[in-house]
């Protein structure tokens, strides 16, 4: 665990788990974060550009938290201030066919809005394949 790290995603109802899974993967960007790295190990600068508009201070907490609770692992690649590569544990990767699910849900929701799907980085479309 990073020294660094929040002091635990901690589940408001204490046994539950919802919201167990819930304090893990829950909030606005953990499951887009989660959705690029299930394509491949990234460094946090091409991170950043495909999770746009995530705030550099938002990602990093939440790259935090995920490291935290073992789905996500961070490798520095060398003396600081070298690029640091994140990617999925093991662990994170029992994710990926939650995610797809959700990724899924998300499309038929839209076309059930009448909402064009986006063409930009932001798009989402790929389908993850499991390893």
């Amino acid at each position: 665990m990073n020294k660094k790290a929040p002091a635990g995603n901690r589940a408001p109802i204490e046994g539950c788990p919802l919201s167990a899974a819930f304090a893990a993967i829950g909030g606005k960007w953990k499951l887009t974060i989660l959705y690029w790295l299930a394509h491949g190990e990234l460094h946090f600068a091409g991170l950043e550009r495909r999770a746009t508009p995530i705030s550099h201070k938002v990602l990093a907490e939440q790259l935090r938290e995920l490291e935290a609770d073992g789905i996500v692992v961070r490798t520095p690649t060398g003396a600081v201030p070298a690029p640091v590569i994140y990617q999925l544990t093991p662990y994170g990767q029992t994710l990926l066919p939650i995610i797809e699910s959700v990724r899924l849900w998300g499309e038929g929701h839209l076309q059930r809005l009448s909402v064009l799907p986006r063409t930009d980085a932001m798009a989402c479309s790929t389908a993850i394949k499991p390893r």
